[in-house]
């Protein structure tokens, strides 16, 4: 018996020419194509059998074609400041994790790209927990599907790719996802409201430019100067600062850089000084985020009062800055925390050939 086509899988306009085909072959009208299409992401349907539109026995017919699969809801934690985590289990037994950060009129979901991570950045808990494998579309996609689904729904206006993994070493199911996350048949969440975060994966922030989209990029930095940056992620090597700063030049769309406080390690008024420097050379925002206890335990977090001083400097080289709130430290909202609580640490490997970045 052939394998059941995965509707999630799919483009919405794939997803609609896979349906018509459907429909018509049974003599059905054409517009049955699209009210199934409308329960896939618009408003989701659990399964075919609630698709109430459709006559009983046609959708049994759908669930012997196509397949409308759900990720699993292991575990939701909800903070005092109201963000909430979630970890969601994958067909094959891994696991992801989603958080969803309030923010007066908006809520925010940060989603996974990759169960686990093979850059190892020295403060990131994901990166300890070492890569598993790329996530499928539908996997990426459906973080946001869920949210309208659970029990008490979350309603998303952002998205951005900060949880588990890079990105942009899964652009081909990143590439798919984003279409599913714009698409007005589809998710429909603007495009400006969708940021894309990577380390510096030089051919994907190519691919990500050519798209006629407006999608966000920021870029994980953490350290002005290639010597220091080495020590805290080791993919500088391979994609020095002058290449990340020269590829953030070319995208002809405003820039952040995300920048973790590290005591005493990347936050004196040099660095200040020197991060500036790199931010006035491609017009980049710079965004400090306060090391989320768990993130990394040899680190410790630099004072609010020295995120603030350098703040200070930084805006007063003229460069736009902000400082990140701390969110859900009673949760453990650190990327990849309540997965290694949950299902334990993996020996760190390297990504296989299914996580380079094919530019077409």
């Amino acid at each position: 018996m052939p394998q059941s086509l995965n509707l999630l899988d799919l483009t919405p306009a794939d997803a609609l020419a896979a349906l018509t085909r459907f429909f018509a072959e049974r003599g059905e009208p054409a517009y049955r194509a699209r009210q199934v299409l409308r329960r896939l992401w618009q408003t989701p349907a659990a399964s075919f059998a609630e698709i109430s539109e459709l006559p009983a026995a046609m959708r049994t017919t759908l669930g012997e074609r196509f397949a409308l699969p759900r990720l699993e809801l292991l575990a939701r934690q909800r903070s005092t400041d109201g963000t909430q985590k979630f970890l969601f289990g994958l067909p094959d037994g891994q696991a992801i994790e989603t958080v969803a950060i309030p923010d007066d009129d908006r809520v925010t979901l940060c989603i996974s790209s990759q169960a686990g991570c093979a850059l190892q950045c020295a403060f990131c808990a994901t990166g300890r927990m070492g890569f598993v494998r790329n996530l499928a579309t539908w996997e990426i996609a459906a973080q946001v599907r869920e949210m309208r689904l659970i029990d008490d729904p979350v309603r998303v206006t952002n998205v951005v790719f900060m949880g588990m993994g890079e990105p942009l070493m899964n652009w081909k199911a990143v590439d798919a996802a984003l279409t599913i996350l714009n698409a007005p048949e589809a998710l429909g969440i603007g495009a400006r409201h969708i940021t894309v975060s990577t380390v510096g994966v030089l051919p994907g922030i190519v691919a990500l430019a050519k798209r006629p989209e407006q999608f966000r990029l920021a870029l994980s930095i953490h350290a002005p100067s290639d010597a220091l940056r080495r020590e805290l992620m080791p993919i500088n090597t391979k994609s020095p600062l002058a290449d990340v700063i020269a590829a953030a030049r070319s995208f002809d769309r405003r820039v952040t850089f995300e920048y973790v406080m590290l005591g005493g390690v990347n936050d004196t008024g040099a660095h200040a000084l020197e991060l500036a420097r790199l931010a006035k050379g491609c017009r980049a925002f710079v965004n400090l985020i306060p090391l989320h206890e768990g993130g990394g335990a040899e680190f410790r977090a630099t004072s609010p009062r020295d995120i603030a001083r350098f703040a200070r400097a930084i805006r007063g080289a003229g460069v736009e800055v902000a400082i990140r709130k701390s969110r859900g430290t009673d949760i453990a909202a650190a990327c990849g925390q309540l997965r290694v609580e949950r299902l334990g640490r993996r020996t760190p490997r390297r990504a296989d050939e299914h996580g380079h970045v094919h530019v077409v």
